[in-house]
């Protein structure tokens, strides 16, 4: 059965976004449940695909479907292309499964030419409308299919503005939109050596050649990579009967959110301007005007749109980000698609709708994406400090944001790569800056609305950015920009608030954020749904008071050697380090011992009654010493030694691969001294803070285990200490011994290791290590490549490799449980605050996932979507 390509709007429904893509589907929708929607037909995912197989080539039967498609658009509307009495002129648009706004290619007013443009002149008695839209399909058409620098075409227009004398494009007559129109072609003669395609037939088939083409440019590629879309989805071409917002005052196109995309409060947010296309409003290139007005120009139109925005609302019970046109009084939807939105809108929108009886408590966890719930965490600016407001824009995106000013995406890249944090400011962004917007702490620009490109795209990225500061002016090429006398250069610091909109010079003080009441409620409905208990990384009581506060339920690692960095401490360490005997050494472990046991009582203060597992020391004993000279220096002078003496010392303690020497158990089995001064200072800690009516819960975890030998020896000497605390005071804790698996033999023997120990606890960042053979603190000169080569698809250390590393965990749980039961399971790499890899430590009946303080609550919404999932 041949392949079917083409699919009218009446055809499809909301469900086919695979086939028909986002757009293409809720057009389908819309003009299935009545709305005003232009006709027109969808080119499906599955052509685009085999358009790439074909060697990018129109596939067997595309050609004829189309001219079937084209006909029966011909019939619907009374319309035909080239017509000298009523001409068919339509978008041809991109539109795939997943939103990617702005990054692939449209075309407006095709099946103009030479004498259609005249007819439309006639039609609707305004040649300068006429030659309005000539000029914008020449432009785009030259730009998306011919592939010419989009600046060759504005830099007319800028200069027959000059010409003329005037500040806006409205401001051209008929006469200049002509003239314009034939020097855009002229521009297209000498780029191309052929002449502008008059035919509307030949310009379809280019348009839907670069719509397919768009596919695999670079900013579209690169923004599928940073949200973690698909490649393979391809994307379908909708081809959309044409109505003009440019027809004059009673025209106009607007884009706007059914609800406010960046609190989530329910009003109609967006922007609209009179007299325009819609591609006027997205790129940014005239300042648009607020939605709101819209009520007082046409109040029958904004009535329409209210009603029209309720009505999706309800029936997609979601927030609906659509595009409308105007035409000389007649309302059209052009678009209607799930709106971006921020972190702080994503949870208010899910728990309000649910509240409203839109969605359940269910739906309403599934509705927010777990990494999104960072940004909330992002401090603000201290508003009681002092600040120079330099200019003020459209609030596009919140959050505070400082760094040096860059004007090209390159630059943004560059100062990214050498560590140093930069503010993007353009006149507009485009698509091509999504490299440079996707590193840059804050985006500044010039022109563009609440619905600009650079407002959508750094509200998805959870990026503050303030658009449409029109006091400034932009000047790249002189690397600065001017607000009236005062001038910013590249390389000068300063600061957005994307709440506010204010341009602030300089660095500006931040405070915490805190958890508003919906996100406290969304994840308490998380918590009803999610059976992984979520803990966190802390080592010190301020991070372990934080991790409380955001919901944690223990902590499950807390690192000791990052005890032994203060400067009270460090040379008691290197003393314990460099001892030439066990007399040596246990006399700088006493005086260790009072400051390991105050650490201790602290956290377990903080944690009040929740359970709190300690590894004993980890690290390579080389990372305590100097080494730079002056710090050799310094070290000689405490210990008496001389220069050499000391260098001589340090240099002993070097490793050639230092993650895979003298560290972990391998130093806990050799020095016991150091085993049992740890075990004491946690016991005699529990019982010290237990004494003051607070229940402790104390696990201790051995790392590095690799032989049932290692771990059986680690505890044996624990126990040995415990007991003498037990006989010391009298008094008893309950507490566990477990180890952390994070080599591959572990994994293997872990049926062995699991005869002793109560507990697992997986280090997933050094089991990855040791699994690729990639150092984590290296991998970094080669991942980007990989990434982009294919080799790999994302970061291993962020992402769980659930092909390679994952069998390893399944087969040490296995193992693992198959000797004991109730044997817990815990996850404490970096992994166990990453949404996709909750998903694998649920299906593997682990008990407790634990991540670093702030991404606690994000682990507690992909622990609820993970259980839900699974279930389903």
């Amino acid at each position: 059965m041949p392949i079917k390509h083409i699919y009218s709007f009446e055809e499809g429904n909301a469900n086919e976004k695979d086939l028909l893509g986002g757009k293409g589907a809720n057009l389908a929708e819309m003009t299935r449940l009545g709305f005003p929607v232009p006709q027109g037909f969808t080119i499906s995912t599955k052509t685009c695909l085999l358009f790439y197989e074909e060697g990018k080539k129109f596939p067997h039967g595309l050609a004829e479907e189309l001219t079937e498609a084209v006909k029966n658009l011909e019939e619907k509307t009374g319309k035909k292309f080239g017509d000298q009495e009523n001409p068919l002129l339509v978008s041809v648009r991109s539109g795939a499964k997943i939103s990617m706004p702005g990054m692939m290619d449209t075309v407006l007013n095709l099946g103009l030419n030479d004498r259609t443009v005249e007819v439309l002149a006639k039609k609707s008695g305004n040649p300068r409308f006429a030659y309005d839209a000539y000029r914008r399909f020449v432009q785009m058409f030259g730009d998306v299919v011919l592939d010419i620098d989009h600046h060759n075409f504005e830099s007319v227009i800028t200069a027959k503005k000059a010409e003329k004398g005037v500040q806006n494009d409205t401001d051209l007559t008929v006469e200049d939109w002509q003239d314009v129109v034939s020097q855009f072609k002229l521009i297209v003669k000498n780029e191309t050596g052929v002449d502008f395609p008059e035919e509307p037939r030949e310009q379809l088939e280019k348009a839907i050649t670069a719509v397919f083409n768009s596919w695999q440019i670079p900013r579209a590629v690169k923004y599928r990579e940073i949200h973690n879309i698909p490649h393979d989805l391809g994307t379908a071409v909708n081809v959309q009967t044409m109505v003009f917002g440019n027809l004059g005052d009673t025209s106009g196109t607007g884009v706007c959110f059914t609800r406010n995309p960046m609190n989530g409060k329910k009003n109609i947010f967006g922007d609209f301007l009179i007299n325009a296309q819609g591609e006027d409003v997205v790129a940014g290139i005239r300042t648009p005007r607020e939605i709101t007005e819209l009520e007082d120009e046409m109040p029958e139109i904004y009535k329409t749109l209210e009603e029209t925005c309720e009505k999706l609302e309800n029936h997609y019970r979601e927030m609906q980000d659509i595009e409308f046109t105007i035409e000389d009084g007649n309302f059209y939807m052009l678009q209607t698609r799930s709106g971006k939105r921020t972190a702080h809108a994503a949870v208010k929108i899910a728990v309000d709708m649910m509240h409203e009886g839109l969605i359940s408590k269910e739906e309403a966890v599934m509705r927010v994406e777990p990494k999104c719930l960072d940004q909330l965490l992002h401090p603000t600016l201290d508003p009681n400090e002092k600040k120079d407001v330099i200019a003020k824009g459209v609030p596009a995106s919140p959050g505070a944001a400082c760094g040096k000013v860059v004007f090209t995406a390159d630059d943004a890249v560059k100062h990214n790569e050498v560590g140093q944090k930069v503010i993007l400011v353009r006149h507009e962004t485009s698509p091509e800056d999504i490299h440079g917007m996707h590193v840059s702490e804050g985006i500044l620009t010039a022109c563009g609305g609440k619905a600009s490109h650079a407002a959508v795209v750094a509200r998805g990225m959870g990026t503050p950015c303030v658009s449409g500061a029109t006091e400034i002016v932009v000047n790249p090429k002189a690397g600065k920009f001017t607000v009236g006398e005062t001038v910013i250069n590249e390389g000068d610091v300063i600061t957005l608030d994307g709440s506010t909109g204010e341009v602030i010079l300089g660095t500006c003080s931040t405070i915490d954020a805190k958890l508003s009441d919906e996100l406290l409620e969304l994840l308490e409905w998380a918590d009803e749904f999610g059976e992984l208990t979520v803990r966190t990384n802390a080592d010190t009581p301020r991070d372990a008071s934080k991790a409380r506060e955001f919901g944690a339920q223990g902590i499950g690692l807390c690192r000791t050697e990052h005890m032994f960095f203060g400067d009270d401490r460090i040379n008691i360490v290197r003393e314990m380090i460099l001892a030439k005997s066990t007399e040596e050494r246990e006399k700088a472990l006493e005086k260790l011992l009072p400051m390991q046991r105050q650490d201790f009582e602290e956290i377990f203060e903080v944690m009040d009654g929740l359970p709190v597992t300690i590894r004993l020391l980890d690290p390579p004993l080389h990372e305590f010493l100097p080494e730079k000279n002056s710090d050799i220096e310094e070290f000689a002078n405490v210990f008496n030694l001389t220069f050499e003496q000391a260098k001589d010392r340090v240099k002993s303690m070097e490793e050639v691969n230092p993650m895979l020497g003298y560290r972990g158990v391998r130093i806990l089995v050799t020095c016991p001294e150091i085993l049992k001064m740890q075990g004491r200072a946690i016991i005699e800690a529990a019982l010290a803070v237990q004494k003051k009516g607070i229940k402790v819960l104390p696990e201790i975890m051995i790392p590095l285990v690799g032989r049932k030998k290692e771990f059986d020896i680690s505890k044996e000497g624990l126990e040995e200490v415990i007991a003498e605390v037990f006989a010391e005071t009298g008094e008893k804790v309950n507490y566990k011994i477990g180890t952390m698996i994070e080599l591959p033999r572990a994994c293997m023997v872990a049926h062995k290791i699991a005869e002793k120990a109560d507990f697992f606890s997986f280090g997933t960042n050094d089991l990855t290590q040791m699994s690729f053979g990639y150092s984590r603190d290296d991998v970094a000169r080669f991942l980007p490549q990989y990434i982009e080569l294919g080799i790999l698809e994302n970061d291993p250390f962020e992402i769980l490799d659930q092909e390679g590393v994952g069998p390893l965990i399944e087969t040490a749980v296995k193992k693992g449980r198959g000797v004991k039961s109730d044997l817990k399971i815990s996850v404490c790499g970096e992994h166990g605050g990453d949404p996709s890899s909750v998903e694998f430590f649920q299906k593997n009946n682990f008990d407790v996932i634990s991540c670093s303080p702030f991404r606690v609550p994000l682990a507690r919404v992909a622990a609820a979507q993970a259980t839900i999932m699974l279930k389903k």
